[in-house]
């Protein structure tokens, strides 16, 4: 009879536990809202600053994606060096190869006009006038 007394006493004690807990929790203020998307900070757009260090950092990542065969990615990394250096000509004649690797070649010959736009006295230069179809 202990025994049965002592496990009925074990179990109240437990339920009443969880009676407190619960009504610990029914009482916790509701949580606050989540912000929007749109105002959070994360979701901003990035603001660009002359910054030759960043974009030879972006342009080092995009050669390691380029020797990797990641187009896409190297082609991000090669057009982010050019926000963050907008003269930086050898940023946008690799941006230009790797979308010409992605068969984008609408888009490639936009940004090698650019490239002839920002570096025209490139060593390079001839071979993409002749690439887009500008004369000297």
């Amino acid at each position: 009879m202990v025994e049965h007394e002592r496990y009925t006493s074990i179990v109240t004690r437990a339920v009443q536990f969880l009676l407190l807990a619960a009504a610990c929790f029914a009482q916790q203020p509701a949580p606050k809202p989540v912000e929007p998307a749109e105002e959070d900070e994360s979701f901003r757009e990035k603001e660009y600053t002359f910054n030759p260090l960043q974009a030879s950092k972006e342009f080092q990542t995009g050669n390691f994606y380029w020797k990797r065969g990641s187009w896409k990615a190297a082609a991000l990394r090669f057009e982010e060096a050019t926000k963050w250096n907008p003269g930086y000509g050898e940023a946008y004649l690799r941006w230009a190869e790797a979308l010409e690797k992605m068969k984008e070649r609408e888009r490639a010959k936009e940004v090698f006009a650019k490239f002839l736009e920002v570096a025209p006295e490139h060593k390079r230069a001839p071979e993409v006038r002749k690439k887009i179809g500008k004369g000297t």
